[in-house]
């Protein structure tokens, strides 16, 4: 059986708010605002920027934001033609080089994004956005070290800054320190606890072996998200472990009505099945099971021993 780590929280990216001025109107606001939706930003961005009714810095921030807005949407080349204009009219404009760093982030070019990162660090020291992200890309990199002492430095700038807790704590994870990964998850979850946050912090209590309150972190992430399949297949597979198989049934019953696709939810139900007696089922299950992943040497042995392979 198996359950991912859920992956690490998204970068985060910069909204530029540059300096005021008297001018501005319906679509600079909806540019630079924070609520913004993706499409809203790039559609009032591209008409702050098409009309030219801003300059200097503040068209640099049109640029940084409808930029962002676009990488959002995972429009990469188009987010980093926008982001080198940003730099290019304001070299000295920090959420130009920390969005574009994103960008390269989100390209896997993880040299540059960090050098990016390294410019917005030098121009603006206090961004703590700016190290989590360069945390990130270090990280990706393998350097845990590395992207251990931005997280920290991060949270140093900004003691509420949930997502460099959880950043950290997936270094503590990785190094094996459960004790301070659970911390540093319980300060993610008192500062905006969501899906995510309770399934890593889960998933360290159920590596910690510390069943029960895994079980209840996830059973937080199916009443924050009821259908997000997540936290239904985690706490089934905690269920199977404790022995509670018609519990782990149902928890797998609903992992598969909202997630369809996932091969082991398929496999573990099937386990489940076959512990309660219903082999039919059970046969079904691991069947579809190697129909999504061909070869699953879980799903193959089970089938053997049932004499259906």
């Amino acid at each position: 059986m198996r359950v991912a780590l859920s992956l690490m929280a998204l970068l985060a990216a910069l909204i530029a708010t540059p300096p005021a001025a008297a001018e501005g109107g319906p679509a600079w606001d909806a540019c630079v605002g924070l609520t913004s939706s993706p499409d809203q930003r790039v559609e009032a961005c591209s008409s702050v920027i098409e009309t030219r009714s801003e300059s200097g810095k503040r068209l640099a921030g049109a640029f940084c934001n409808r930029g962002h807005g676009l990488t959002e949407k995972r429009e990469l080349d188009a987010a980093l033609s926008d982001l080198d204009e940003a730099v290019r009219l304001a070299p000295d404009y920090a959420c130009a080089y920390n969005n574009r760093g994103r960008v390269y982030s989100f390209k896997r070019d993880y040299d540059r994004a960090i050098a990016d990162y390294d410019q917005a660090i030098k121009l603006d020291p206090s961004l703590a956005l700016a190290y989590s992200n360069r945390g990130e890309s270090r990280f990706n990199k393998g350097d845990l070290d590395g992207a251990f002492a931005d997280f920290d430095a991060a949270i140093k700038r900004d003691p509420n800054y949930a997502m460099a807790y959880g950043n950290r704590a997936l270094v503590y994870y990785r190094k094996r320190d459960m004790a301070h990964a659970i911390a540093d998850y319980t300060m993610r979850i008192q500062l905006a606890p969501d899906l995510l946050a309770y399934i890593d912090r889960g998933n360290v209590y159920r590596d910690s072996e510390q069943l029960d309150r895994a079980a209840a972190d996830y059973g937080e992430a199916i009443r924050l998200a009821p259908t997000d399949a997540r936290g239904w297949r985690n706490r089934g597979m905690i269920r199977l472990y404790q022995g509670d198989n018609k519990g782990g049934l149902s928890d797998y019953d609903k992992a598969l009505q909202y997630d369809p696709s996932d091969v082991f939810s398929w496999n573990n139900r099937g386990q489940a099945r076959l512990r309660l007696g219903d082999k039919r089922g059970a046969i079904a299950d691991f069947r579809k099971a190697l129909e999504l992943k061909p070869g699953l040497s879980s799903a193959q042995e089970s089938l053997r021993k049932l004499g259906a392979l």
